[in-house]
């Protein structure tokens, strides 16, 4: 697991993200198991108290479940899931709109110039 954090946002956020990009690409599927708290914490090297805020956060937000004395899991709700992608994509439009909106590029020329960067960098990896 490899997590670059930055001081802008709380690390246990940052946490929460990684989570969500990688149920969106299907790293983690619905019903796998993940980390304990304290592995978690170890591996990323954060304080525990921030993982386990982390993991509070995502179960509040429906993403993991955890009973009693199992491990924590990734939701099983497909819609859910789906949720999460369509949420960093709009996310990550969002962004990008703000940032190019004061160069008023007019609409067909932007999503030309996002198809062909799109596409020339899929061919690159």
């Amino acid at each position: 697991m490899n997590v670059s954090f930055n001081a802008r946002e709380p690390v246990y956020l940052q946490v929460v993200r990684h989570f969500k990009e990688q149920m969106a690409i299907g790293e983690l599927v619905a019903g796998q198991e993940i980390p304990s708290r304290r592995e978690l914490a170890a591996t990323l090297n954060i304080n525990p108290n921030t993982a386990q805020k982390a993991y509070k956060e995502m179960e509040e937000q429906g993403l993991i479940h955890t009973e009693r004395n199992f491990p924590s899991r990734i939701t099983t709700n497909e819609e859910m899931l789906h949720d999460v992608r369509q949420e960093l994509i709009l996310a990550a439009v969002d962004s990008f709109v703000e940032a190019i909106r004061p160069i008023n590029v007019p609409g067909d020329e932007l999503l030309q110039v996002v198809k062909d960067k799109y596409v020339k960098e899929g061919e690159e990896k």
